[in-house]
């Protein structure tokens, strides 16, 4: 199982004592640091270290580290509620939108490794925390509303629970981010269709 550090490589390390900070690279940075050392265990003033910022610089940009975590955790939900919006999400057979959300999750998740990887690790020790688990609820719970209507027209088999389909075709989306590399072989594409292979063969009828 590879390190946190690894986890996070999807963003970039700015370098100590570079001036001009914008507020996107100073959440990109405080993503990183969240995942390395735990949300809990970080500090302002650790972060302010790792950018090489005092603290009232750090505090210019951003009110609080909480306000950070909710920025970063809501960079990850939007972009998987963004996919249920989508027209393959909304229209056509149960089977194809169901097919459509498991790949857009995986490029979601691909696009905003970092993002999601601190979003997967929350435990709800707050109340930005508890917040951005009732959002993941709440998705689950519209893709298993689609996994049981994809069940009722047939397309795939119906002596598994919708709930429990869920769970385990997300845990499996999931797990990419304990291995996945952006530098290796795979693209977002061609790793939708290793999942989809995976995940949905077992559960299709024909």
């Amino acid at each position: 199982m590879p390190s946190s550090e690894e986890a996070a490589a999807s963003v970039p390390t700015v370098r100590r004592g570079r001036p001009g900070y914008d507020q996107r690279q100073i959440l990109e940075v405080a993503v990183q640091v969240f995942i390395e050392h735990g949300y809990d265990a970080t500090s302002v003033s650790s972060l302010a270290e790792r950018l090489g910022l005092s603290k009232s610089a750090l505090y210019h940009h951003y009110a609080s580290k909480e306000r950070l975590l909710e920025l970063a955790l809501d960079e990850a939900m939007g972009s998987l509620e963004a996919v249920l919006r989508e027209s393959g999400a909304t229209a056509g057979p149960a089977g194809d939108r169901l097919e459509h959300v498991l790949r857009g999750a995986v490029r979601v998740l691909v696009d905003k490794l970092a993002y999601v990887t601190l979003l997967l690790r929350v435990r709800g020790n707050s109340d930005v925390e508890r917040a951005a688990l009732e959002r993941r609820r709440a998705f689950d719970d519209e893709v298993a509303v689609l996994v049981r209507a994809a069940q009722e027209e047939g397309s795939v088999r119906d002596d598994i629970g919708a709930s429990v389909a869920t769970r385990l075709l997300f845990g499996m989306v999931n797990s990419i981010v304990e291995w996945y590399r952006p530098t290796g072989p795979e693209g977002a594409g061609e790793l939708a269709d290793d999942v989809l292979a995976v995940a949905l063969d077992g559960l299709r009828t024909h």
